[in-house]
């Protein structure tokens, strides 16, 4: 059986899951989306970061094809999203931030009525077991808590076999250890073949998933990079804390293994009360949208 991730590779062996080039749009005299460019391997998993208001939301719409851009170049899954059938939808896993399915449906309902509108959909049971919603599938979905809620939104988004999943603050409302389920399902899917887009405010969430990070601030792209190169923290010098004859030290370095060796062989071995630190993700994040470092 040929895997997901070897027919991603067949069918899109030419081409990004997703590549923008110079996306404008306005709504009025504001300028939401401002010449972004954006590119998604077949694949990866990609963060989209930045504050309130910074054109996520509005690039990701256009993405999906519910927006009209006012002008520059989309391709997704090979196709632009305004002018792309049926057939292209039926590729997409979109998990919306605000969702509102029928109330009066159960669980399993809801699930298998979305099951019918893909040609390959998997088994609505299976996708209920599968984010976690066994317990509740006689349940009506308005009965549901806020966060089994987002994990009916993660089923509706899985149920059509996607290539490309789009997640926009899939994890709000999620406690810590179901947060933790959640990623491990993405990475099951990514083992997959799943190209993944996720919007998040947690900069943790984007760490332990995505290959790379992109960062918006007023429609624009202020930074693209793996996660623990963003904002070029792995290059920042590192702060060393240690206590010597009683009292506390400190030093700035660029090479804190030479410091720390040096520092082992003064003191006999152990380096009493050590700590690194390096520039956070969140610190990074915030000097590059212009937040508090």
């Amino acid at each position: 059986m040929v895997s997901r991730r070897a027919a991603a590779t067949h069918l899109g062996a030419m081409t990004q899951a997703i590549r923008v080039r110079g996306l404008h749009k306005r709504y009025g005299d504001r300028h939401v989306v401002d010449g972004l460019d954006v590119d998604v391997p077949w694949g990866a998993c990609v963060a989209l970061l930045g504050p309130n208001g910074a054109g996520k939301t509005t690039t990701v719409e256009i993405l999906e094809g519910y927006r009209r851009r006012d002008a520059g170049e989309v391709e997704v899954c090979g196709a632009d999203p305004g002018a792309a059938g049926a057939a292209w939808r039926a590729q997409l896993g979109i998990m919306p931030q605000d969702s509102r399915p029928s109330d009066e449906l159960t669980v399993h309902e809801l699930v298998a009525q979305f099951a019918s509108y893909y040609p390959d959909p998997r088994p609505a049971g299976e996708v209920i077991d599968l984010v976690g919603l066994g317990p509740q599938a006689g349940q009506r979905s308005k009965r549901l808590s806020g966060g089994q809620q987002r994990r009916l939104d993660v089923a509706l988004a899985l149920i059509g076999r996607p290539r490309l999943l789009f997640l926009d603050e899939p994890t709000t409302g999620f406690d810590p250890e179901v947060r933790r389920q959640f990623w491990a399902l993405i990475r099951d899917l990514r083992r997959d073949g799943t190209t993944v887009l996720l919007t998040t405010h947690y900069l943790e969430e984007a760490a332990e998933l995505a290959d790379r990070v992109i960062v918006i601030a007023a429609g624009r792209v202020v930074a693209d990079a793996p996660p623990d190169q963003l904002g070029d923290r792995h290059l920042a010098a590192a702060t060393v804390s240690w206590t010597e004859h009683g009292a506390p030290q400190h030093a700035t370095t660029d090479a804190p293994t030479a410091l720390i060796t040096a520092l082992a062989g003064r003191l006999g071995g152990e380096v009493p009360d050590l700590v690194v630190h390096r520039r956070t993700l969140e610190q990074a994040y915030l000097a590059l949208v212009g937040g508090p470092s």
